[in-house]
């Protein structure tokens, strides 16, 4: 039994795609069973056999003691789901993981009295393991809370715990908006390769086979991206005349740090709003 299960029962409040994908995560890992997970969501349907629903937080509360509330809500529906919560009458230290972009530490102990509070951060990989996960916490958390937390998040993919808060902006904009940008980049390739002649689903197949080879490869070797680059190009071939393009005048890399930049300023901006 894990962690996760020995501390049962938790409440995933919010099941959009982000939640979707952290409750698939933690199925597919084995981190709880079915019965242990109450959603709170009255848009979910076709929950996995076992998972129990309900429209408020309130139902869901009724009669337990969770040990953990997960927030994966829209960022602008805290205070309501606050006001459910205040409303239980649940006593005891209760831990509580946010996934709420630019909503703080000392707001979510403010709105969760009595809790302890952990924010995180993540992708929709999450669903099938294989998401970076960082995590703050928002205040020193006993051994217990602790691993409670990190046995509902390591099932998620690789977890770091972030040095300080003000690190989720850099990390939501390489790890949370980057499968986004990867996106792009596989349409763009798509379309590149429709203009040399392919047909759109025969680009669209090879951009997405030449991505996943690379990243495979990636993570198998000891080279880094640099290395690993390099390996691939020939003085005076193909590949260097790729490589000609997307660094003349460092192209490729400020166009990656405008966008990582503009993504982060953007998190600022809905912590201060």
């Amino acid at each position: 039994m894990s962690a996760a299960s020995a501390h049962s029962p938790v409440v995933l409040v919010g099941c959009g795609n982000m939640g979707r994908a952290i409750l698939d995560g933690w199925l597919a890992a084995g981190a709880m069973a079915p019965e242990a997970i109450r959603v709170v969501d009255p848009f979910a349907s076709e929950l996995p056999q076992g998972v129990r629903r309900s429209d408020g937080l309130a139902g869901a509360l009724e009669g337990i003691a969770p040990s953990a509330i997960v927030l994966a809500v829209k960022p602008q529906q805290v205070e309501e789901v606050a006001e459910s919560f205040a409303g239980s009458g649940q006593s005891g230290e209760v831990l509580l993981l946010s996934i709420l972009a630019g909503v703080e530490t000392v707001r979510l102990a403010t709105l969760f009295p009595g809790t302890r509070v952990v924010r995180f951060m993540s992708n929709l990989a999450a669903a099938f393991g294989a998401a970076p996960v960082g995590a703050f916490p928002g205040g020193e958390l006993p051994r217990r809370a602790q691993a409670l937390a990190e046995a509902l998040l390591a099932p998620l993919g690789d977890l770091t715990w972030l040095a300080n808060e003000d690190q989720f902006h850099a990390f939501t904009a390489l790890a949370g908006s980057g499968p986004g940008f990867v996106y792009r980049f596989l349409a763009a390739l798509q379309a590149g390769g429709e203009a040399l002649g392919f047909a759109p689903e025969e680009a669209a197949r090879l951009a997405l086979t030449t991505v996943r080879g690379a990243v495979e490869l990636a993570g198998r070797s000891p080279d880094d991206f640099a290395g690993l680059a390099a390996r691939v190009a020939s003085k005076g071939g193909t590949t260097a005349a790729g490589y000609a393009v997307l660094d003349a005048d460092h192209a490729l890399d400020r166009l990656i740090a405008a966008t990582l930049r503009a993504a982060a300023e953007r998190s600022a901006e809905m912590a201060r709003a």
